[in-house]
């Protein structure tokens, strides 16, 4: 049987791009990129849905980290602390939904033009502002916690409610991506690092989201969320990406494993 193959049709399909060579050319000049919607209306509602069970849960086990007080924070102290930044790392691990949108295609397509065709996961986080007593987490560059080489990771940052400057939407530097900051720990916490630098406010964008929108930036791009005094709370899940031989800086080689699974892969 002989099995024709169009090469007008493969080089349509290897042209094919997700962004437009203006937003390539944006997130690579300023270290973010405000993408839009990338979750139907009953995925999101499934992903809310799951979400609040998971911290339900952790709640009940303390198997959550409240970033505002610490790790060496007691767990009454975790729980009534006036403000509570919480954390469920590599949630895809306990839940079924969020290991799915790992492999979430409008995603992996955004990400394959921002940092090359093969896609590792380096981790997954769920932040949560409750409404009024939501902390901040201060400004800083994610890869001065990851210390990962080469330095081209890329975060999806992903919303679950409407999220705006007061209840704790991103805040970022344009081109703050272009050179690392050294980072200190902050007073409050232990658990979280702030940059030594002061920081130029008249260069300060907040990028507000829609639920079930995300935008994408470098693991070096200076971020900031403000404490949430608003009645809304702000639910967000992050997924970052690597490229496969990543290292850190005890020289790991980052490997596959179910912690870190190959999401996209040419041959």
């Amino acid at each position: 049987m002989n099995i024709e193959i169009n090469p007008n049709t493969l080089m349509k399909n290897e042209i094919t791009m997700t962004l437009t060579q203006e937003q390539t050319d944006f997130y690579f000049e300023n270290g973010y990129l405000k993408y839009g919607s990338v979750l139907e209306s009953d995925e999101l509602e499934a992903l809310r849905r799951e979400y609040d069970h998971e911290f339900e849960k952790a709640w009940k086990n303390d198997s959550f980290r409240n970033l505002s007080v610490g790790d060496e924070a007691r767990t009454e102290d975790k729980k009534k602390s006036k403000q509570k930044m919480f954390q469920i790392m590599q949630l895809c691990e306990r839940n079924i939904q969020f290991r799915k949108i790992l492999f979430n295609k409008k995603i992996l397509d955004v990400v394959e033009e921002l940092m090359g065709p093969n896609i590792m996961l380096f981790h997954d986080q769920a932040l949560f502002k409750p409404a009024k007593t939501g902390g901040p987490v201060p400004w800083h560059q994610d890869n001065g916690y990851w210390h990962c080489s080469p330095a081209n990771l890329v975060s999806c940052w992903m919303t679950l409610d409407d999220a705006c400057k007061e209840n704790g939407a991103m805040q970022v530097i344009p081109g703050s991506h272009l050179k690392p900051y050294r980072h200190a720990e902050t007073q409050a916490s232990k658990a979280l690092q702030e940059i030594e630098a002061p920081i130029d406010e008249s260069k300060i964008v907040v990028v507000d989201l829609k639920a079930g929108e995300c935008m994408f930036h470098h693991c070096q791009t200076l971020h900031y969320t403000q404490p949430n005094t608003t009645d809304y709370q702000r639910r967000a899940f992050i997924i970052h990406f690597m490229v496969p031989g990543t290292r850190q800086s005890s020289g790991k080689r980052m490997h596959p494993s179910f912690s870190h699974p190959i999401l996209r892969m040419t041959v």
